[in-house]
């Protein structure tokens, strides 16, 4: 039992994996991140949709394909992080992804 908890258990959500999979050049379709975070295609989409809801991100067309852009002025919505930005969130997570590599 303990086995399955630790493999089902992360320390981000989705909305941050998605948010992080986003700040990627060039960003994943979101096939490519639904494989990635281990979640459907749908989840992807309606995370991506309350982002741009929430001014966190917008979208705009290239082509076939939809174009992300971030704001990294935004402020995190937790109240125990509402003082740190999604910009320096990005930045701490790329840090930690291009240390691992």
């Amino acid at each position: 039992m303990t086995s399955d908890i630790r493999k089902n258990w992360t320390f981000l959500s989705n909305s941050a994996h998605v948010l992080i999979c986003l700040a990627q050049r060039p960003p994943p379709t979101t096939r490519e991140m639904a494989i990635r975070i281990g979640i459907t295609e749908r989840t992807v989409q309606r995370i991506v949709s309350e982002l741009i809801t929430a001014g966190i991100v917008s979208i705009s067309k290239t082509g076939r394909r939809n174009r992300y852009t971030i704001d990294p002025g935004q402020h995190l919505r937790h109240a125990l992080v509402s003082h740190k930005t999604v910009g320096e969130f990005i930045s701490l997570m790329e840090n930690e992804i291009l240390a691992d590599e």
